[in-house]
């Protein structure tokens, strides 16, 4: 295993952070990892890194324990924050040898060059930090986490801030590098992760509430589908409820209606064969069959 986590517990004061969670990772996983603020996910991945010690508990790098051989676990490990700290007034490649001969790289310009390439920052290799684009500068952090080659990547909202064509290519470099490391990143982006992971892990107030592959989770939250439909006729949702025979009443709203239904696609025939036989003229019809946001939000909803 690449990552394992033995019931770790983080107190700020008196307010727990993390509460004995425990998880295991293996090589050439991506695993998102999810929950929502203040659930605790950045002070895990702090500790992961090194960054902060546990108040109890263990872990493990590549072997290595984190908290007894930190020095040796920290060169397993690139890690890109969310806040991603960058020194604006260097040039990128010098910022890129500056951490390279932190990590005390034999051939600093070679792995500087490899990873400017990996990354896509070549076009703007030779500009200041400054004047980098968020997309860019993104990049930059991200090629600071990987210029020491490490095993295990570790990644708090590599996404944040970008717009959608720069998020599909930062996407495009992680499913890439996942091909030899082992990458465990945290995002709100619900469809970010169902995009990179067959595999999730979700806290919630400090506690695991989940760590399923995302086939999993959809079987075992099979209820939480849904469809969405507008008349152009007016209706009511006790009509709806009463001609389509359903269990629960449809919530209601000035756009349409939301079904929740444990077999959506069985409930689109259904209304469609309806809109036939009582002459209901349909605006628009969808469905969202177990999504991952559904299901997170039904997992970590107070």
């Amino acid at each position: 295993m690449s990552i394992i986590v033995t019931d770790i517990t983080k107190k700020f004061d008196e307010q727990v952070a993390v509460n004995k969670l425990s998880f295991n990772i293996g090589k050439n996983e991506i695993v998102g990892f999810l929950g929502p603020n203040g659930a605790g996910k950045s002070t895990t991945m702090k500790m992961l890194t090194g960054y902060l010690q546990p108040d109890s508990g263990k872990i493990n790098i590549c072997g290595l324990p984190v908290t007894t051989n930190s020095d040796e676990a920290k060169h397993k490990i690139g890690y890109l924050p969310e806040s991603n700290s960058l020194y604006l007034d260097m040039y990128v490649r010098e910022y890129l040898h500056f951490i390279g001969g932190i990590h005390h790289l034999k051939d600093i310009k070679s792995a500087v060059a490899d990873v400017i390439a990996l990354v896509g920052l070549r076009p703007e290799a030779s500009k200041k930090i400054g004047q980098l684009s968020k997309g860019y500068k993104q990049r930059v952090g991200l090629a600071a986490a990987l210029v020491h080659n490490p095993e295990v990547l570790i990644l708090d909202e590599p996404t944040s801030g970008l717009d959608p064509n720069q998020i599909i290519e930062i996407r495009e470099v992680i499913r890439n590098l996942a091909k030899e490391k082992t990458v465990l990143f945290s995002s709100h982006i619900m469809q970010e992760v169902e995009a990179l992971c067959k595999r999730v892990i979700i806290i919630h107030q400090g506690n695991m509430v989940a760590d399923a592959s995302l086939d999993e989770l959809k079987k075992q939250h099979a209820g939480a589908g849904a469809v969405f439909v507008r008349f152009k006729n007016e209706m009511t949702a006790n009509q709806l409820q009463s001609v389509l025979r359903l269990d629960v009443l449809p919530k209601s709203d000035e756009h349409g209606f939301l079904i929740t239904a444990a077999e959506p696609d069985q409930l689109v025939r259904q209304i469609m064969s309806t809109c036939i036989a009582e002459k209901w003229d349909l605006i628009s019809i969808d469905t969202e069959v177990n999504s991952l946001e559904r299901i997170f939000k039904k997992l970590t909803d107070k």
